[in-house]
């Protein structure tokens, strides 16, 4: 078996702070405010586009800034870059924090100075379109994108933080849904009702993180988070207030959640898909759902930030991770959602020729909704509510007074 699909599958790995998506932590807003003096841009027009990239050219080299463990140990797939494009590469992984990134490229971007870097890696949230709304982000030239065309999953085409794709295309997405203990909770469960039910009382896990909480409080509502009013939140905000004061929470996690549900502390939890799938691999009695009101995707974007020296060649390297192969690659490694159907396949074709723990452990890759989720799962799936800077305030000051009292 690949020594690198072995070591993605067994070996414990730190992953980012994955519970900071959204940058709405205390410190995080704190960080992505400093500085933020510049205007609202509109959006690029194609002439300006088509004007800005035909100056441009290959000048053989990239430089990618990603979140750790985002790409394999050898990094074989850039290396093939290299060969197959003879463009040099520089990998980097800086990214611990979408704030916290934010919060150190902001004062440098306002000032008209490269951040060094041709492609860098943010999850959608407020940081993003942040970056997208003062201009810090060049808009894509998709004449140059044919794999992204070709080989992206639908879905990955209509982001609602990114309509039409004009700055962003997917690295890796990842689910907010329901993890539990089956040890503990024998029924299966399949309503967002059961982080509200009494009968689990003391053993509930909910998320301290002010989007990912308030994303559930509305699912429970009927409420689509990504349509939500500010009167959406406060019913949403009311019902978790009274989940909590009722004593149903016995936390509000970060990503220590998924310690506590594997060992019984919390039967029930808010989870995210990547955490739960690495406690199944390891034996561990934890079982994840989409639940039937709704489920939050939040995917991890690559885009070119403004001032970036090789804009051509980072295009090239972006459209190239977009190729079946490649992104089958990545994702034996990565182990979250790819953007590429076709690696679905891939992988199968690959455990077809693989036997015993080998041919089992990529299969039950291939075979986890976790992975690749359903249709069904995907239909019930939204991201977080776009928010002004006026909406951010009163958003986190609903939420956040949950999870901090």
């Amino acid at each position: 078996m690949d020594p690198l699909l072995l070591r993605g599958m067994t070996q414990p790995r730190t992953r980012r702070d994955v519970f900071r998506l959204a940058g709405l932590s205390a410190a995080g807003l704190a960080l992505a405010a400093c500085g933020v003096q510049g205007q609202k841009q509109a959006p690029p027009k194609p002439d300006a586009v088509k004007d800005f990239w035909s100056k441009q050219k290959k000048n053989g080299k990239v430089v990618f800034a990603n979140w750790p463990e985002y790409m394999p140990p050898d990094q074989a797939p850039l290396k093939k870059f290299q060969q197959a494009t003879g463009i040099s590469y520089e990998y980097k992984e800086v990214i611990q924090e979408n704030a916290e990134f934010f919060g150190k490229s902001e004062p440098v971007l306002r000032a008209g100075q490269s951040l060094g870097y041709d492609i860098v890696v943010m999850t959608n949230g407020v940081q993003l379109q942040k970056m997208i709304q003062l201009g810090y982000v060049v808009p894509l030239d998709h004449s140059q994108l044919p794999n992204f065309a070709a080989n992206a999953g639908e879905k990955y085409k209509q982001r609602s933080y990114d309509p039409g794709n004009q700055y962003t295309v997917p690295y890796t997405s990842g689910i907010t849904g329901i993890a539990y203990n089956t040890d503990h909770v024998k029924e299966d469960i399949t309503s967002i009702k059961a982080l509200f039910d009494p009968k689990y009382k003391g053993r509930i896990g909910m998320m301290s993180d002010a989007q990912e909480i308030g994303n559930f409080g509305m699912f429970a509502l009927g409420i689509d988070p990504e349509k939500s009013t500010q009167a959406d939140w406060e019913k949403a905000g009311e019902l978790l207030k009274k989940q909590r004061d009722d004593g149903l929470v016995r936390k509000y996690y970060d990503q220590s959640y998924i310690d506590a549900v594997s060992k019984g502390d919390v039967w029930v939890t808010m989870a995210w898909s990547g955490d739960v799938f690495q406690r199944q691999l390891a034996g561990e009695p934890v079982k994840f759902v989409v639940p039937e009101e709704g489920g939050t995707i939040w995917t991890d974007n690559m885009l070119i930030p403004k001032g970036a020296a090789n804009p051509v060649d980072a295009l090239m390297l972006m459209d190239y991770l977009y190729q079946p192969a490649v992104a089958a690659e990545l994702e034996e490694y990565i182990q979250f959602i790819s953007p590429v159907p076709a690696v679905k396949d891939i992988l199968q074709q690959k455990a077809a020729t693989l036997k015993g723990e080998d041919k089992e452990t990529l299969e039950t890759m291939v075979g986890s909704p976790l992975i690749f989720p359903s249709e069904a799962d995907y239909a019930k799936l939204r991201s977080y509510r776009t928010l002004t800077t006026a909406e951010e305030q009163i958003f986190n000051r609903v939420f956040q007074s949950i999870t901090q009292a």
